[in-house]
Formats: structure tokens, C-alpha cells, sequence
């Protein structure tokens, strides 16, 4: 089964038609500029560019960088403030002609998709997975289980929103070599370890192609530390899965 997954960032937005029996998209996937700002109208006409691109007439599944209850989104962290309370599923149902539209956290739907196809398949246990990108997603599983719209990238550290020192938005920012990141990672590792005592750290977002470049720098962490499988995939295919139609 192929369904449309769109992947909404704070730099980008993708999407691609996936193919759910394998996990992956179908074609090369299309990536356009988030607009600034990221109002909910100016994201809607993106999202519009990149389905129609592909000439797809079905369901889509669409991730926010932000906690979404029943296709309501409730925070926008790097987004416009005009997203808080939206309907972003009505919305983009109706910008896209009335194809149905589901909208799932964006960090919920690539933990989703290395659960099922990546790097957490068949793990049991707590599993976070972090996407380091803009900002810092979280996806919390038990047992495979998703607790729904974690969000721990807002945890505070030393004083400021973690991801405000961590995400890869922050490394660049302040122009930080890997290893001067990987111990502000470390940290914030850490914390989350000393909240939740994970088995397994999944590191998503596009960082993950290049796990050499930090991951053998972070120590004094007990849960195994991994990359992504479906890397900066994740959210496309998790957001795909969201929207199957139920059986």
C-alpha cells in the first residue's frame, strides 16, 4: 500500500508517497523552504506544492514540529504563533481538495517508523527517539507503546530549553565544533537518562548521516546509543503510516 507522507521542519518540508509493506518512499522525495514566517497559510501552500508535485489524488499523513491532539496543533515552538489552537487537519484537508488529511508531532512519527521499520524494530522497553534538527523532537515508547506528544526538547538545562544548547540549530548558531556539541548532546543525554532510564537512544533528524561525527564522543551514557535506520526518512514514512486507512 502507498500512502503520502509530508514531513513539516522548521527549515523544510518533504514529502514523498511511501510504501508501507517496506517502509520507505516510493520516489525520491521533494524538499522546499519552510517559509518565513511559517504561517499557517504560507506552510498550507507548501504542503499543497509538494502533493501536487507527485499528482497524488489520496490520503496524507502530515508531521508538526509541535504537540497535535486530534489533528489540533497546541504548540509551535519554532513555528508562527498562529498555529496554536489551529485546525491544521481541517486546514490542509481543505487546501487539498478534501483528500483526508491526519497530522501527528513530527518527532511521534519517525519514532513511529524506526519502531516499525528502523532501528528500535523488535526492541522492548523505554526507547527515546531524539530528532537533533531546528529544534529537539522526542518520541517516548514502552514496550513499543508511543507516549503521544513528549516533547523533550523543552526540558530545561542549565537554565535554558534544552534544545536551545543542543539542537543542531544551536551548534550552528554558534558556530561549535562536534566535539564542543557532542558534550552539550551528552548532557542533555544525561538528563533525559536520569528521568526515564532508556534502554536505547535513537539520534533521528539529518544529523543522523553522520553519526561518526559525534556519537563516539558522548560518554558516561548507559543506554545504547544509535542513528537512525530510516534517518531523515523517518517522518515521511511515519507520517504515511499515520494516515493508512483503518481496515
Amino acid at each position: 500500500m502507498e500512502i503520502f507522507g509530508v514531513d513539516i521542519g522548521g527549515t523544510g518540508i518533504k514529502g514523498a508517497p511511501v510504501d508501507l509493506d517496506r517502509g520507505e518512499p516510493v520516489h525520491e522525495r521533494l524538499k522546499l523552504p519552510t517559509p518565513h514566517p511559517a504561517t499557517p497559510e504560507g506552510v498550507a501552500d507548501v504542503v499543497v506544492e509538494v502533493v501536487r508535485h507527485f499528482e497524488w489524488d489520496g490520503p496524507v499523513g502530515v508531521t508538526f514540529p509541535g504537540v497535535v491532539t486530534d489533528g489540533v496543533t497546541r504548540t509551535a515552538a519554532n513555528m508562527d504563533p498562529a498555529w496554536v489552537g489551529m485546525d491544521t487537519a481541517g486546514l490542509l484537508t481543505s487546501r487539498l481538495g478534501g483528500r483526508p488529511v491526519t497530522v501527528l508531532n513530527d518527532a511521534d512519527a519517525a519514532g513511529v517508523a524506526e519502531m516499525t521499520y528502523g532501528a528500535g524494530r523488535g526492541r522492548d522497553g523505554t526507547v527515546i527517539l531524539l530528532t537533533l534538527g531546528t529544534g529537539i523532537g522526542s518520541a517516548l515508547f514502552t514496550d513499543g507503546r508511543l507516549v503521544a506528544n513528549t516533547e523533550l526538547g523543552h526540558l530545561e538545562l542549565h537554565g535554558h530549553d534544552a534544545e536551545k544548547r543542543a539542537s543542531v540549530k544551536a551548534k550552528e548558531d554558534a558556530d561549535m565544533t562536534w566535539e564542543r556539541w557532542a558534550r552539550r548532546v551528552q548532557k542533555y543525554l544525561a538528563h533525559v537518562e536520569m528521568l526515564f532510564s532508556p534502554q536505547l537512544f535513537i539520534i533521528g533528524g539529518g544529523v543522523s548521516r553522520k553519526p561518526e561525527k559525534f556519537l563516539p564522543l558522548i560518554e558516561g551514557i548507559r543506554a545504547e546509543i544509535v542513528p537512525a535506520q530510516l534517518q531523515n526518512n523517518a517522518g515521511i514514512v511515519g507520517a504515511a503510516m499515520a494516515a493508512r486507512p483503518a481496515a
